[in-house]
């Protein structure tokens, strides 16, 4: 099977390179922006900004499944620059499903609790009416919407709140103003649930690996969007206790500072957030086999790979 993860050095892509498990699945291509990998390494050049170059590089690979960790990001400079985010998160995602369905492969996709409002007050079931509040979600639903009218087989996960022992995340920069100042001043209503790099790369090979044993019929009720978070919910203001907590037991920190809770209206932002960004994801282990823990379970072991990275 030949496997083509696109976006290599965000996130979540790096985290899919540094833990092996679609190599250990067929023969893996990676790709980012600038034909550069993290580590220095030549990969594949891949540029969703330029959505229409990418059909070269999918005849050149014949991926028989498409891992798109790429995307654009910047939920504020979206406000700006919605054309390009739509380019990247939208209209490449379409260009990827359509090279899928004509040549049978699997596109796995990520979206984010960005596509909802926020003005619930229960998880988002997976079927919940969506109403983005601004141009990254925005630009994420036409995503979703422009691989369903593809045709091609493919897995939307949506996740939220994501992040990682490397990049650029609310976990690495609590952790630098933590080390600056003696006070934060952190939201404390918006709900969400944190979720690792980690769970999302587990949970994408779990579902891979269930459609890999599933019957045709079984694979195609396997197929569609899930949510693909950590269980529980918290605000930004708890996970930074918890954050500062756990730093500070590993030697991250020599101290946590006081965290102060404010309200959004405290901090504005070009772009709205949703107040309310839990997501129901109460199917994904029954349809994939993996229980998604609560996110009190995968915060340690983030920080413990930034305590001893080589560990």
């Amino acid at each position: 099977m030949n496997l083509l993860l696109l976006g290599a050095n965000g996130q979540l892509g790096r985290s899919f390179v540094e833990d092996g498990g679609l190599a250990a699945r067929g023969m893996l291509a990676t790709a980012s922006r600038d034909g550069r990998r993290f580590d220095g390494a030549a990969i594949e050049q891949a540029d969703l900004a330029a959505p229409r170059t990418l059909p070269t590089l999918l005849d050149r690979v014949r991926p028989d499944v498409i891992v798109n960790a790429a995307a654009y990001t910047a939920v504020d400079r979206a406000e700006q620059e919605e054309a390009l985010a739509t380019r990247v998160n939208g209209e490449a995602v379409g260009v990827l499903g359509e090279w899928a369905a004509a040549h049978g492969a699997l596109v796995v996709h990520y979206s984010t609790d960005y596509v909802f409002d926020g003005n619930a007050t229960a998880p988002y079931p997976v079927d919940a009416p969506t109403h983005p509040l601004g141009a990254y979600g925005r630009s994420k639903l036409a995503g979703e919407r422009a691989l369903r009218a593809s045709g091609a087989e493919h897995f939307i996960f949506r996740t939220a709140w994501v992040y990682a022992p490397h990049g650029h995340n609310f976990l690495r920069t609590m952790l630098r103003l933590g080390a600056e100042r003696e006070e934060l001043r952190v939201v404390a209503d918006q709900h969400g649930a944190p979720t690792s790099t980690a769970l999302i790369v587990r949970g994408t090979l779990a579902a891979l690996d269930a459609r890999a044993a599933a019957t045709p019929a079984r694979r195609a009720a396997l197929a569609g969007t899930h949510h693909l978070v950590s269980s529980g919910h918290t605000t930004w203001h708890s996970f930074a206790e918890a954050i500062m907590a756990e730093a500070v037991a590993r030697g991250l920190l020599p101290r946590a500072p006081r965290v102060s809770a404010i309200r959004t209206r405290d901090f504005p932002t070009p772009a709205r957030r949703p107040a309310w960004s839990v997501l129901d994801n109460g199917g994904f282990a029954e349809r994939f086999g993996l229980p998604l823990p609560d996110w009190r379970e995968e915060l340690p072991a983030v920080l413990a790979r930034l305590a001893d990275p080589v560990s």
